[in-house]
């Protein structure tokens, strides 16, 4: 295990690691131990009763968070011809086909998220290599490939995260900044929860929401209870 620095264990001691906590209680103290010199950012993490290894328990999606994250996403759009124009009146910080693809190849990677319509697919589906493992690549369960190109760069400019079940059934998701008020992060957190709970595969058994735990980026989890 890496030490961790003063800060961080004198973060640790305000927190009873023992104790399941309120949501506002857990967020006001998340707030209060981040330390840092930058406006860190508030995640949470859940641990599934799910069986990742089964295709049907893999959860995966996208939650638009009332709120937002704090975090300005760089849009990227695969279009052609209307589509492309409607991309760019939407907002989108880049829009193009052939020519990303291109300059992707090259090494370009000055963008968060990437939407492409169903008919770019085919040839987006040259830079799964390299999106894949960066968790780039357009899907149609997160609603990154659509037609309705509009509604795609609308909802991820105001806020949309996406979310994955990892291999050992845990999910890790944004939910603001430190900086953000305690009521803001615990609207962003409660529609986390609820898209997590729709989510819940028929097929998981046995208790769904094993433990929740937030924190900012250096700083310890607290432990919170979720209805």
């Amino acid at each position: 295990m890496p030490k961790h620095g003063k800060k961080y264990q004198e973060a640790i001691k305000q927190i009873d690691k023992n104790k399941v906590y309120e949501v506002n209680e857990a967020i006001e103290l998340v707030k209060k131990v981040a330390s840092a010199k930058f406006d860190e950012s508030v995640e949470a993490a859940f641990r599934l009763g799910v069986d990742p290894k089964r295709a049907d328990q893999q959860i995966r999606g996208a939650v638009v968070l009332p709120n937002g994250t704090g975090k300005v996403q760089r849009v990227l759009v695969f279009a052609k011809g209307e589509k492309a124009k409607e991309a760019e009146a939407a907002g989108a910080d880049y829009v193009g086909d052939a020519d990303m693809i291109a300059k992707i190849q090259g090494g370009w990677f000055e963008f968060d998220v990437v939407v492409a319509t169903p008919d770019m697919m085919g040839e987006v589906g040259k830079l799964g290599r390299v999106l894949g493992p960066k968790g780039l690549m357009p899907n149609p369960k997160t609603g990154t490939v659509s037609f309705d190109v509009t509604k795609a760069v609308n909802e991820i400019k105001a806020g949309k995260i996406e979310y994955r079940v990892d291999k050992a059934g845990n999910i890790h998701a944004p939910i603001g900044k430190v900086s953000f008020e305690a009521e803001k992060l615990a609207e962003n957190l409660a529609a986390l929860t609820d898209a997590l709970n729709r989510a819940k595969p028929a097929a998981a058994k046995g208790v769904y929401m094993k433990n929740v735990t937030i924190s900012s980026t250096m700083g310890p989890g607290v432990r919170v209870a979720v209805k």
